[in-house]
């Protein structure tokens, strides 16, 4: 079973950075397709950024991209975030999730993934 665990979350000032950690566990390869989702109080979950290793480059949502940037290190099995020029607006719990089906193209749909991990508080305020 896919275990996957966010960190990195915290409180930054409007217009900062801040990088999250996804490290996955039991059974991870490279052939998982990762995405990195948030949820702000009241609202739905929202797709933000997605890796696959048959996609030719990563897939963002189209508010945060040039801002955000999705990487991977397949060694240490852990995907990132890193997330620049925050707004009050990104205030949500941010959740990494996979696809249980190898080698998918990426998707920002919630209901493409099968497991998540707990999620991490992330908080733009001054």
């Amino acid at each position: 079973q896919l275990q996957l665990v966010e960190s990195g979350g915290g409180l930054v000032q409007p217009g900062g950075s801040l990088g999250l950690s996804c490290v996955a566990s039991g059974g991870f390869t490279n052939y998982y397709t990762i995405g990195w989702f948030r949820q702000a109080p009241g609202k739905e979950r929202e797709g933000i950024a997605c890796i696959s290793s048959v996609d030719v480059s990563p897939v963002y949502l189209e508010s945060v991209k040039g801002r955000f940037t999705i990487s991977k290190d397949h060694p240490k099995n852990t995907v990132y975030l890193q997330m620049n020029r925050l707004e009050p607006e990104a205030t949500a719990i941010y959740y990494c999730a996979a696809k249980s089906k190898l080698r998918a193209k990426c998707m920002l749909s919630s209901s493409d993934y099968d497991y998540w991990g707990q999620g991490t508080q992330v908080t733009v305020s001054s």
